[in-house]
């Protein structure tokens, strides 16, 4: 393909990404097939000859779309929102069309240049102290662009390790690392992501799993019970994993509580963000990151409430040396004649290899301004409060837990089973899709807004759907709906989501 070709072709693809999103109502939220679908449609070898543009398009949309889950749908309420705008698709297409590799100043000066400058923006959107930017006086923090939440926690943790044997080894110069591993200790709540256990299994590292209080917030008071315990025991309680925002119920863990604990041990706090941390933008909603000045570390995704395009994980340090000191490695051929004055960011995470992500981050900033960002959270917020009204309105529902940004956890009162029953029944039939989470050990349903042009009609339909269904179940499954004005039952206990 030349690039008058790619001119003609690239004028049809974005034609055909408008058109998708122009009518994508028209589609089924969900695909309607079966595992394996796709290998009985697309040939077992590859093509020895180039084939035409125009074959290749219509398989996209004949054996491609058919398989495809599309989370840009007004009817679909699951998971959190995946950020989405046309700025950011746009930065997208640059940055690949410059096929630029940051992995130091010097590899592309502007790659590294604009991810500083545009951290250091959205940090101080959020509120964040200035001992996490980079360009504040006398600042040793910075920020980075990661791939995921998943990576800023096990990198923090890896840090956090590494800091922590380094201080162990002054202590007792001749144990082996390895005996000072095995007394590391790590902590989370129970409802922190699942990311944590991985980066724990990966670190080789103990995680104690910690219950969080009637609202699933993580406490300091457990926090630090448990911590003198392991003390007592020979333990050392080295890193602290804390949610704003949880995947389940999107609550929020008590940083003002924590810190003072993480402090006192000396301890690592990460703070992960990853959905709630784009609210952090409305100086009202800012009341969960009270506390934040204890933290070693912040991450958040606007890739998932901030109208941005996976992949995007913001992190943040409090002290950029002891996340560097841990990832650094530096063969000659990487090197160059800059590295004093400059970042560079193959220090900061686990790949070497780094794609222009500042350029969609920095098109949707300027694009939507802060206010129009602002706008559009707090449209998301408006528009969950008109669903938890619905659900408080009719009798037969429940609200599971405090309603916090765009997320509604809801169930119809009753057993697990019936509420497992009802998802079931909506989501296969493509009308909607949600996904469910435990809390408390009762099974609930999670309802988010997603669609960044998402309307209260879209939330009153979502609702006459689920109370239609609703209706259905009931008249099937009467033996095992509960009297209203009865105590609920215990029911059986059911996995968390995550």
């Amino acid at each position: 393909m030349n690039s008058e070709e790619f001119r003609q072709r690239g004028k049809e693809m974005v034609d055909y990404i408008a058109d998708y999103l122009d009518t994508i109502e028209e589609r089924r939220v969900t695909p309607a097939i079966e595992p394996g679908y796709l290998r009985r449609l697309v040939p077992d070898e590859a093509p020895q000859k180039p084939e035409q543009w125009e074959d290749i398009m219509k398989d996209v949309e004949d054996k491609i779309m058919p398989g495809v889950t599309h989370w840009q749908h007004p009817r679909f309420h699951a998971y959190f929102p995946a950020g989405d705008s046309y700025p950011s698709l746009l930065g997208e297409m640059l940055g690949n069309g410059l096929g630029c590799i940051g992995f130091s100043w010097a590899a592309s000066p502007a790659c590294t240049e604009l991810e500083t400058i545009v951290l250091d923006w959205l940090g101080k959107m959020v509120g964040l102290p200035e001992q996490f930017l980079s360009f504040s006086e006398n600042s040793k923090g910075g920020g980075v662009i990661q791939g995921s939440a998943s990576e800023c926690v096990f990198v923090s943790m890896l840090a956090a390790r590494a800091h922590t044997i380094r201080q162990l080894k002054k202590q007792h110069p001749f144990v082996e690392e390895g005996v000072l591993l095995s007394k590391m200790m790590a902590y989370c709540s129970k409802e922190a992501h699942s990311c944590v256990e991985k980066a724990a299994m990966m670190a080789f590292v103990k995680l104690r799993i910690l219950e969080p209080d009637e609202n699933q917030s993580l406490r300091g008071a457990t926090l630090q019970q448990v911590m003198q315990e392991d003390r007592a025991m020979g333990l050392v309680p080295f890193y602290v994993e804390t949610t704003l925002g949880t995947t389940s119920c999107c609550s929020f863990d008590n940083l003002a509580e924590i810190g003072p604990v993480c402090e006192e041990f000396g301890a690592w706090l990460h703070v992960d963000g990853a959905y709630a941390g784009s609210s952090f933008i409305c100086p009202e909603l800012r009341g969960p990151m009270r506390g934040i000045e204890y933290a070693s570390s912040f991450n958040f995704n606007p890739n998932k409430f901030m109208l941005t395009h996976f992949d995007c994980s913001l992190m943040w340090v409090r002290d950029r040396f002891k996340l560097t000191q841990a990832l650094v490695v530096d063969p000659l051929y990487l090197q160059h004649s800059y590295s004093e004055k400059s970042i560079d960011y193959r220090h900061w995470g686990i790949p070497l290899s780094r794609r222009f992500r500042a350029l969609k981050i920095w098109f949707v900033v300027r694009s939507f301004g802060i206010e129009g960002l602002q706008k559009y959270i707090r449209d998301h917020c408006r528009l969950a409060r008109r669903f938890e009204a619905h659900v408080r309105k009719e009798p037969r529902f429940e609200v599971a837990s405090p309603v916090h940004l765009g997320l509604v956890c809801f169930r119809l009162r009753g057993t697990n089973d019936i509420n497992q029953k009802l998802l079931s029944s909506i989501n296969a039939s493509g009308k909607l899709h949600m996904v469910p989470a435990s809390l408390n050990d009762k099974y609930v349903i999670r309802f988010c807004v997603c669609r960044q042009t998402a309307t209260e009609e879209d939330i009153d339909y979502a609702w006459e759907v689920i109370r239609q269904f609703a209706t259905d179940v009931q008249e099937t499954k009467p033996e095992i709906i509960e009297n209203y004005s009865q105590d609920p039952r215990s029911p059986r206990k059911t996995g968390r989501t995550g």
